[in-house]
């Protein structure tokens, strides 16, 4: 049986775990750091979402599913949760430069991520509308028996979405195995949600549709996989749970958002909170990880998505008559 190791705090999950934890943050943030270096050189172009400083919530959230059985559905910031569902970066990237290679042939772009085979259903780019398609597939796994969870993410700028709130009845009228996960990242666009919303304690809500409510730190990926399992293992039950993670993005909305509304301070405070940096400093503190342990992580990480940029600049366009396939009418 594998031991787990103190670190003087607490109790820290075995090294089988945490690896691979720290391992996909950190591609992350290299995906996401090279996805913003090739939109500056406009190899990337539309709408661009990065992901960083939310590593924490994906990661752990997703790490606690069966992927064979489970569905993970998120919105148009979700170059995150392709990885972590185990998308490759190749693809992925390849879909950036809307190529014929990309994970969506090249049409869905940025938003729109998408793998039948490692139940990712989307990146979806209309706010809040992965959130009645998530509950829906939730009905199916209930009507079928099997046995099997949706993790559904939205932002805080989707909370108030009339469809959030049918979803959410519907879902505990008909106890459905689903995990609904605000990411609240202080900012829906450039409007912080403590000033368009009723009730600031997003999970206070949860009260109201007979749910149990969950809140976790989304810069801390421990305390993430720690509540979103404990949401899984209710949901899994036919009881939904609303989950809010707490977290932060560095980057701006969007490519093209200056980023007027917030201070400097604000984003440099976030910053000493990084939640790669937070995992690392107490595996490091608990002996479980050392500087070449670290440094191969890092060679890793990038390389995999240097190869990435490789596969996507050489692969080709998709031909003028990929604009009619797939269409039903």
């Amino acid at each position: 049986m594998a031991k787990t190791a103190k670190n003087g705090r607490n109790t820290l999950p075995p090294r089988e775990i945490l690896f691979p934890l720290l391992e996909t943050m950190q591609l992350i943030r290299a995906f996401e750091e090279k996805s913003g270096q090739m939109y500056g050189l406009r190899k990337i172009g539309g709408f661009c979402h990065l992901y960083t400083g939310q590593e924490a919530v994906a990661t752990g959230a997703i790490s606690v599913l069966d992927l064979s059985r489970d569905y993970v559905l998120t919105a148009y910031r979700d170059h995150g949760h392709a990885l972590a569902c185990g998308m490759e970066p190749a693809p992925l990237m390849a879909e950036l430069f809307g190529k014929l290679t990309g994970s969506s042939r090249g049409k869905g772009g940025s938003m729109h991520f998408f793998s039948a085979e490692k139940h990712l259903l989307g990146g979806n780019g209309i706010v809040g509308a992965q959130i009645p398609i998530a509950t829906g597939v939730a009905l199916a796994q209930a009507y079928e028996d099997s046995g099997g969870a949706t993790l559904c993410f939205f932002g805080d700028g989707a909370f108030h979405q009339g469809a959030l709130h049918e979803s959410f009845n519907l879902a505990k009228i008909w106890n459905l195995p689903i995990v609904y996960i605000v990411e609240n990242n202080q900012w829906g666009m450039g409007t912080s949600w403590k000033k368009v919303s009723a009730q600031s304690d997003f999970v206070a809500t949860a009260a109201a549709y007979s749910m149990k409510g969950l809140v976790c730190d989304g810069m801390d990926v421990l305390n993430v996989r720690d509540v979103v399992g404990e949401a899984v293992e209710e949901a899994r039950k036919g009881n939904p749970v609303f989950v809010e993670a707490r977290t932060y993005r560095y980057k701006g909305h969007s490519m093209s958002d200056p980023q007027k509304y917030r201070s400097r301070d604000e984003v440099d405070e976030y910053r000493r909170r990084d939640p790669i940096v937070f995992l690392r400093s107490r595996m490091e503190e608990a002996g479980l990880i050392g500087e070449e342990d670290w440094e191969a992580i890092v060679q890793r990480t990038e390389g995999l998505v240097e190869e990435a940029v490789r596969f996507a600049e050489t692969s080709p366009e998709p031909s003028l008559g990929e604009l009619y396939a797939d269409i039903l009418a």
